[in-house]
């Protein structure tokens, strides 16, 4: 059983969800961040039922002496918007996203665009500055919060803590991925807290095992497509470049293993053929 709210650092309140998110992963997690002044971020959930309990839990922050400001979503994923529109109604709050993500809400109005190095300051006894960090590679609009007094930052899909993250064709883009998580790890924050799972602390070391993780995966890529020089369509690849993951799972390796395609032919190092085939740029002996 999920236990909701639950106080995650200072000044910080995580309310689990449940979304149709990636398994093994159930629950979105929503952060009420700031002591009085109060950002609701990641209004995530559908469900007629965890919306009641998501809205009453909003309420209830306000009960306790908090003023609710604003919703903010990290990027337009279903898991991450599917409440916006009916939750913004229902506390009349505005929405607050970067414009890349409001481009990609259907039916939801963005209020407020949110820019790169944006500062985000909630008053009360304790006030907190909270910086928008525009992190693309997982999807376009996706933005963390940061406030480097506390050294707390909200990821969003960046890392979990339960499951793993997505870089699909489309939304995503590896090598931008690989370099926002670079970014965040010089950071140095002392908690991190994903939209999955439990915070995460000192994650500066997650960050930079993602990013070594992605490159490891990008070498089995590479090494599957040398293995078909006559050229491979990207799901007769998935069986050497993910071995190491359950076959169940290979349809959405697949989506990954694409998008280090998509950066292979970037580079120069793949190919891709009318018919759909990728092939080695070079030869597997230069």
């Amino acid at each position: 059983m999920t236990l909701r709210p639950v106080d995650v650092a200072p000044g910080v309140e995580a309310f689990a969800a449940r979304t149709p998110t990636l398994p093994p992963a159930t629950h979105t997690n929503a952060y009420a961040i700031g002591a009085r002044d109060v950002l609701l971020v990641e209004p995530a959930t559908p469900y007629d039922d965890e919306r009641r309990e998501w809205l009453a839990w909003a309420r209830s922050l306000a009960s306790r002496g908090r003023r609710l400001v604003a919703l903010v979503v990290t990027h337009h994923h279903p898991d991450h918007v599917g409440g916006a529109g009916f939750l913004a109604g229902e506390l009349g709050l505005p929405l607050w996203a970067h414009e890349a993500t409001a481009d990609r809400l259907e039916g939801v109005a963005v209020d407020r665009a949110l820019g790169d190095g944006e500062r985000l300051v909630l008053e009360g006894p304790e006030p907190s500055a909270w910086e928008v960090l525009h992190t693309p590679g997982h999807a376009p609009g996706h933005v963390c919060l940061h406030q480097a007094a506390a050294g707390q930052l909200v990821v969003g899909d960046m890392v979990a803590s339960t499951g793993t993250i997505l870089i699909a064709p489309g939304d995503g883009d590896m090598r931008e991925y690989r370099r926002q998580l670079e970014r965040l790890a010089a950071l140095r924050a002392e908690v991190a807290l994903p939209a999955h799972g439990q915070p995460i602390h000192q994650p500066s070391a997650v960050f930079a095992h993602y990013v070594q993780h992605r490159l490891a995966r990008e070498a089995k890529v590479v090494r599957a497509l040398l293995a078909h020089a006559e050229g491979a369509h990207a799901h007769e690849l998935v069986a050497n470049a993910y071995d190491d993951t359950p076959r169940e799972l290979w349809p959405l390796a697949e989506l990954s293993l694409r998008a280090h395609l998509e950066e292979l032919v970037a580079d120069g190092r793949a190919t891709l053929a009318p018919d759909g085939r990728h092939r080695p740029a070079r030869p597997a002996s230069c």
